[in-house]
């Protein structure tokens, strides 16, 4: 429990931290020295505190998601983005434009989120028919799906003019998020928080059909929660702030190093992890090139395919 504190405290100095990084200056002085109506006090509270925010509900969101979708597909090399599911979610938006140009954001989402619901089910089905010889043959089933499902979208993208609105959803970014833009993100926390509250169930559905089916559990509807969260926790994610890669393969690995594969135990920890990677990300992107900055999700998918190579490199060194 001390060690999860201080692991807290740490994410929330980050989150501090946070605030004060930018384009435009700001530092508890000038805040305290400003008056309620001045522009720093109008930066902070319309676009810092949304930014923090946004930053910590989605990777918090995508870590969980990651690590259901572990514990559902039992493969550490599985997450959202090497499931097909982000893909498909992406589709899902494109859709939503060509079909209904005036839907808002909540249908937009809703609509990603049936098709990431509908990718994800479909990888499974695939998984369920193809004999599996390999773990790491998994994720690239799911790769290869999740490229096909990229493909289309780039093809009706580039069709109707829509590659630059395809650019800002497979790209995780940050700078556009501001108060009332970040709002449906607390959906994704919610999310996670029944994952939290379901955890005991995920460990028991990893654990296989016949074993949850002994323990009097009803593993279809354990499964299918589980594709829930995770569909609408990265529809939401996506429509929002675009894609982060990575995120929910990387965090959730490194947990299970320290505390295992048990859901209760490691929800938590995954939710932490995920939030201060993603904030550590964020203010490097935004101080590498300072004033510009640098999208999250392309310093996430650098030292996130590192970190990759680095569990592969292990899961191979481990199985030789």
């Amino acid at each position: 429990m001390t060690k999860f504190l201080l692991a807290a405290a740490g994410v929330g100095s980050l989150a501090v931290l946070s605030l004060f990084v930018g384009a435009t200056h700001l530092s508890p002085a000038t805040l305290l020295a400003a008056g309620p109506e001045s522009e720093a006090m109008r930066v902070l509270l319309a676009s810092r505190i949304p930014r923090t925010i946004a930053v910590i509900l989605s990777g918090m969101a995508m870590g969980v998601s990651g690590l259901i979708m572990q514990l559902i597909v039992r493969n550490h090399f599985v997450e959202p983005g090497t499931a097909g599911t982000v893909e498909s979610a992406s589709l899902g938006i494109l859709l939503a434009t060509l079909l209904a140009p005036g839907i808002d954001l909540i249908g937009k989402m809703m609509v990603a989120a049936l098709c990431a619901l509908a990718g994800t089910a479909l990888f499974l089905v695939i998984l369920s028919r193809i004999p599996l010889r390999s773990a790491l043959l998994v994720p690239l089933i799911g790769l290869m799906l999740g490229g096909i499902f990229d493909s289309v979208t780039t093809f009706f993208a580039y069709r109707y003019d829509l590659l630059q609105s395809l650019n800002a959803w497979t790209t995780g970014d940050f700078s556009g998020v501001l108060r009332g833009r970040y709002e449906l993100l607390w959906i994704a926390f919610g999310l996670t928080a029944a994952a939290y509250l379901a955890a005991d169930r995920f460990t028991v559905a990893g654990m296989g059909r016949a074993f949850t089916t002994n323990l009097g559990m009803n593993y279809r509807r354990a499964m299918s929660f589980g594709l829930i969260i995770v569909s609408m926790s990265t529809a939401v994610v996506v429509a929002t702030v675009g894609t982060i890669p990575f995120l929910g393969l990387i965090v959730p690995n490194l947990v299970s190093m320290g505390v295992g594969d048990n859901a209760r135990r490691a929800v938590p920890w995954v939710a932490l992890g995920s939030a201060a990677f993603v904030l550590v990300c964020d203010l490097i992107g935004r101080t590498v090139r300072h004033p510009y900055e640098i999208p999250v999700g392309t310093i996430v998918g650098v030292v996130g395919s590192a970190l990759f190579l680095y569990l592969l490199l292990r899961k191979g060194a481990s199985d030789g």
